[in-house]
């Protein structure tokens, strides 16, 4: 929609408050609400904040930043009965000279976005959203507890987790977001949804929608939810398993009839980027010290750098089943930042196609029962078994920091640091069990 239509059509719809809505470094939404008659104010980018409060932005002597809303954005938001129509505009962040502001994580992803149309390819992609409703305790303070017992693809109701799902796909759907499947997961509590493929700044901009609708609509019927990586010992975790293809002149760039595997020369070329670079890229999808709990042998989760058409634990999957081809990458979590992981993401792998890497032969076989020296052999990598490992993995891999820009390079790196030096520092339960009566 243009700006003046956004406008109407607010009017249309009664409309009371419109929430303009970014993302800080980490993914948190952050947003301002202004009453419908300020609206065509902040389409013109006049609305202010003090980025010095939001995390990884600005210092205090550079503090003012101006929000400039994007109007295809435009999306009513679930309401309650009785209470004030809200919709919603997600945002670019600026400079108050209107130059784009460089810590802004979706123009992060812009920037990538325009360096593929330069190759005359356009980025599309689909993503697995998995997450957990918990119960919450007599505070109202969140557990781990759930009623819930159902497991892979079980048929709901069995409890109101299966009622919560529901509603958070029509409420999506309701939104502009296609959903394509919803069902429950392996472990008790948890849940995935898998949104439809669009262009990668759509998805990114899904993403950061589903996570506030997801915990919008667990709170209304008393659930918590979390996109926590790995909540639960000895269960599965959450993953976010991002699909994506690429196409030139409107055909799918990754497929080949004539190849066995069904994928171009651009394909294999992409799926040789994100091996190169998945390393570095860990930190971004991975971005908690929780993650590395998720990225063990013994899971669906991955834990080395390897790609197959078959096996579940791999950390790139091209099915052989599909009639197009799509790469899957299966190692990101619900918990990072979707502008910044799909930028690190699709430039690593559009950085595969212009150097024409070759990932070599798929590997089926479970590296989890091989030796360090029998993986060595086959080429393969671990993935950072840890946020400092891969903070470090991103320090030597200057094709994603520049992805990043030196902005949000640095001020995601000083965080996760520190992040990782409270865990270190911490004396955990599972340290008194094991110690204290040595």
């Amino acid at each position: 929609m243009t700006k003046k239509e956004v406008v109407r059509r607010a009017k249309e719809l009664g409309i009371a408050f419109i929430r303009l809505q970014f993302a800080d470094i980490h993914g948190v939404t952050k947003n301002v609400a202004i009453p419908v008659r300020e609206l065509e104010q902040a389409l013109e980018g006049r609305v202010v904040f003090d980025g010095s409060c939001i995390e990884g932005f600005v210092r205090h002597e550079e503090s003012d930043m101006c929000l400039a809303p994007d109007p295809g954005t435009f999306a009513v938001l679930p309401g309650v009965a009785g209470a004030p129509l809200e919709a919603r505009l997600l945002c670019d962040v600026r400079n108050p000279d209107g130059s784009p502001f460089e810590g802004c994580t979706r123009s992060v992803l812009r920037r990538v976005i325009d360096d593929a149309h330069e190759a005359g390819l356009a980025a599309h992609a689909g993503a697995e959203l998995e997450f957990f409703l918990f119960e919450a305790n007599a505070n109202g303070q969140p557990t781990t507890q759930t009623s819930d017992r159902g497991s892979y693809f079980d048929l709901g109701p069995i409890d109101r987790g299966d009622i919560a799902r529901r509603d958070v796909s029509l409420v999506l759907e309701e939104m502009g977001i296609r959903v394509d499947a919803t069902h429950h997961e392996v472990s008790p509590g948890q849940h995935e949804i898998d949104i439809a493929s669009m262009d990668a700044l759509g998805l990114a901009d899904a993403l950061a929608t589903a996570r506030v609708v997801v915990k919008t609509v667990a709170a209304r019927h008393g659930l918590l939810a979390s996109f926590m990586p790995k909540p639960l010992l000895n269960q599965d975790g959450s993953g976010l398993h991002i699909a994506q293809y690429l196409t030139r002149d409107g055909a799918n760039a990754f497929y080949d009839a004539a190849d066995p595997l069904r994928l171009s020369e651009t394909g294999l070329g992409y799926v040789g980027g994100l091996l190169a670079h998945a390393r570095a890229f860990t930190a971004i999808a991975n971005p908690t010290v929780n993650s590395y709990k998720r990225l063990v042998p013994g899971y669906d989760a991955p834990s080395y750098v390897q790609w197959s058409q078959r096996a579940k634990s791999s950390l790139v999957r091209v099915p052989s089943d599909r009639p197009d081809a799509r790469i899957e990458l299966r190692s990101p979590d619900p918990s990072c930042n979707p502008y910044l992981a799909i930028a690190c993401i699709l430039k690593s792998g559009l950085d595969g196609v212009r150097r024409k890497l070759v990932p070599g032969d798929p590997v089926e076989i479970s590296l989890s029962a091989l030796s360090d020296d029998e993986r060595a052999g086959l080429g393969v990598e671990q993935l950072p078994a840890s946020l400092q490992e891969a903070v470090a993995a991103l320090d030597e891999d200057l094709l994603v920091r520049s992805t990043l820009g030196d902005h949000i390079y640095h001020s995601f790196r000083e965080a996760k640091l520190a992040e990782w030096e409270g865990y270190r520092t911490q004396v955990h339960p599972w340290e008194l069990d094991a110690y204290l009566s040595l």
